[in-house]
This record gives structure tokens, sequence and C-alpha cells, in this order.
């Protein structure tokens, strides 16, 4: 597999995906400017692409539906007049070689999915906008070898926000995101020795900061997992615009402007991590 994110947060998400077979896109959100550059970027044409799954309905993750016509589209939810192919948690289904099996999450948008993507060599995990992940998905998830996992907020900093009081206690709810800590027990309990990729995912610009979810995952897995981690895991924060490539695109990418290299060295420990 390789992969790029081309968005991730608040103001859009889009993820794609390919291999020797298959090119496919999560979610398409952000402006249509911004999209259109990281395909002319990445040499992609999406009138070539096998397929669009959608994670939910909420504009960020939606709103270029139209640069994706005419092809086939997954979908929890109903997506206007835009024909779907209907998308039923656990319910898995093929795209060519690939086996997609979609798992409920807990969001404030009716049928929220995440995704898990295996063909025979590889499996990646998809899994933004949730307040927390089900217990018994997690031996679904353990084992992956790239995991795309949001660690969307800082509860301290959520809370110092000026938010109002409703909105900070929905973010933070059960239907809201993952904190960097929840993501952090996430990532403790399905990260193994076959794990090569790790991207932090929908990190708030006002309520987190790249480094604060890189550090929080970091300090997770050297202490529960020193000495067992795959020696070229790349562990990287997401940013809002900027392509994050991985699986077999991330020697172009180096290790991201936030990221840590094989070995869990971090980069904003040596100077070089950029901001949200």
């Amino acid at each position: 597999m390789k992969f790029a994110l081309l968005a991730s947060g608040s103001k859009g998400n889009c993820f794609v995906l390919e291999d020797e077979h298959l090119q496919i896109m999560i979610d398409c959100g952000t402006t249509k400017r911004y999209l259109t550059g990281c395909f002319n970027t990445l040499g992609i044409n999406v009138s070539g692409m096998d397929a669009v799954l959608i994670t939910h309905d909420h504009s960020d993750h939606i709103s270029q539906l139209k640069l994706t016509e005419p092809l086939p589209v997954y979908s929890p939810v109903p997506l206007g007049t835009r024909k779907i192919i209907p998308v039923i948690p656990e319910q898995r289904f093929q795209l060519q070689h690939m086996t997609v099996t979609p798992l409920a999450m807990s969001h404030d948008a009716p049928h929220t999915v995440g995704y898990v993507l295996e063909t025979w060599q590889e499996k990646l995990v998809y899994i933004t906008d949730t307040g927390y992940v089900r217990q018994a998905y997690l031996p679904l998830l353990r084992g992956a070898d790239h995991i795309i996992l949001e660690s969307n907020h800082d509860v301290e900093m959520l809370m110092e926000t000026s938010r109002p009081y409703y909105l900070k206690m929905r973010i933070a709810s059960d239907s809201g995101h993952l904190s960097n800590e929840a993501c952090a027990d996430i990532l403790d309990a399905i990260v193994t020795e076959k794990t090569k990729t790790i991207f932090l995912a929908h990190i708030s610009q006002e309520a987190n900061t790249r480094e604060k979810a890189l550090k929080t995952t970091l300090a997770r897995l050297k202490e529960r997992h020193a000495g067992h981690l795959n020696p070229h895991l790349i562990l990287s924060a997401a940013g809002q615009y900027e392509i994050l490539k991985g699986g077999d695109w991330h020697e172009t990418l180096g290790y991201g402007s936030c990221g840590c290299a094989p070995g869990l060295e971090c980069a904003s420990d040596r100077g070089s991590a950029g901001s949200d």
C-alpha cells in the first residue's frame, strides 16, 4: 500500500490509498482548490479512481463530493441526490482484492463509520470523528500495518478555549472526538510489532497542538511497548493542510514536519517540528 492524508481537521478531511491494482479515496472535504492541487501534486486522476468511501455526512468530509462524479460512492448515510452503495457497520464488502470492514463510531452525525482495509499483504485502520471506540472492535484493529487515528484535543486546552461550555462538553463526550489520552489508550491496545505507520489525525487547531498529541502517544508507546515495536515504525501528527504520505510513499516525505523517526526519536525534540 501507499497512501496519503491530504487534509485532516475541522476544515476538511481527505485520504487516498492505492496499490498496484486499486485506488480509493476516503472522504472528500476541504476546498476544491486545495484538493485539486493535492491531486496534481500526487499525479492522481480522480476520474480513474475505483471508489470513494464516506465516513459520515458532516461538510468537512463531503464538501467536494461533486469532484468524485461519476465514481461509485460507499456511504453509511444518504448523500442528497447522489447515488450511493449503502455501507452497514460490520458487514464486510470487497473492492476488487481488498476487504473493507466498516465499524460503527460514536459521533454526533448519524451512522458514522471508520474503516479497516485489508489485502493479503497489509492491513490499514482509518478512524476519525468518534468519542470512543468499542472494546469489541479492538481485536479487529490490532496488528494493523498502518493506523490513521484521531487525536483531536488536549482536555486542558479544550477547557481553556473561549468556546461555549456546551460545545466543550460535546467535543469531550462519547459522541464527540477522541482526546490525546483516549487515542493513546487505543493505540496501546492495538499496536504490535507489525505496525509500521501511525498518523495522528483530526487534530484541533484551538484545543491541541501536534506536539502535544505526538508526545502523549510517544510516551505511552515507550512506556508500554519498549523493545516490542517495529524498528521501522513512523509516528506522525497530521496538519490541517499538509500532504502526509505513508506506506511505499513515505521515503519521499522523511518523517513529516511533526513526527518521529524509526526507534521513536521525536522530531520535535530535534527542533524540526512544525505547528498545527
